[in-house]
């Protein structure tokens, strides 16, 4: 599994800088409470003013501000069953490889540790996948498309995804996601996501990575 966040939201006011997606957040608040144009809020808030009103907002469950900033992954790697889950997440959008145009290939599937950790649970499902496979090669080589073939593959067989969530629902994800019932995979993959987006937004994300690190 490789997760990358590869874009976040970037404001387009004077005064630019780093940490300026958490300004907006602040800035956007701000202006439920202020009769000041945009520019002067954005202005106004300093580094400190920042961090406090995006603790409070929190605090308050005053959440709608963070809708106004996105960030997007490419996830590469994970199961049809994560992909599957993942997708239930609705506030978000989402591209993800295609079976019918990309043909699936040899050694492209996830074992679960359960699995991996038991010889004899293993041999079972790596003779069950090579079955599989070796039927969807038997469909393409008889003239099926593989947009059909692909009714036979598995769950565990890789996908590639790119997934836009904005912040507001990134800490609802994070918050089922990262779950002690939450499935192996995505909780691995949302652990990933939670660091990086830790880096971008540490005043929202970093205590919650805090927290699990200290398996809270």
């Amino acid at each position: 599994m490789r997760v990358k966040l590869i874009a976040v939201t970037c404001p387009l006011l004077e005064g630019m800088h780093e940490g300026s997606q958490e300004r907006l957040i602040a800035s956007a608040a701000r202006c439920c409470w202020s009769s000041k144009p945009i520019e002067e809020i954005y202005a106004s808030m300093g580094r400190e003013r920042v961090e406090r009103f995006l603790e409070k907002l929190m605090k308050l469950e005053h959440l709608s501000p963070f809708e106004h900033v996105s960030l997007t992954f490419y996830i590469e790697g994970i199961s049809r069953v994560t992909s599957h889950q993942l997708v239930r997440h609705r506030i978000a959008s989402y591209s993800q490889q295609s079976q019918r145009h990309v043909k699936v290939e040899e050694g492209s599937f996830i074992t679960p540790p359960s699995i991996r950790e038991n010889p004899e649970a293993l041999r079972v499902f790596e003779e069950a996948v090579e079955s599989c496979m070796k039927a969807y090669r038997k469909l393409v080589e008889l003239g099926v498309h593989i947009e059909d073939a692909r009714y036979i593959i598995p769950q565990a067989v890789k996908t590639n995804i790119v997934v836009t969530m904005n912040v507001r629902e990134l800490l609802h994800f994070f918050k089922l996601r990262l779950a002690p019932d939450a499935q192996w995979e995505i909780r691995m993959m949302a652990s990933e996501m939670l660091k990086q987006a830790a880096e971008v937004l540490p005043t929202v994300f970093k205590p919650l990575l805090e927290r699990r690190l200290k398996g809270e």
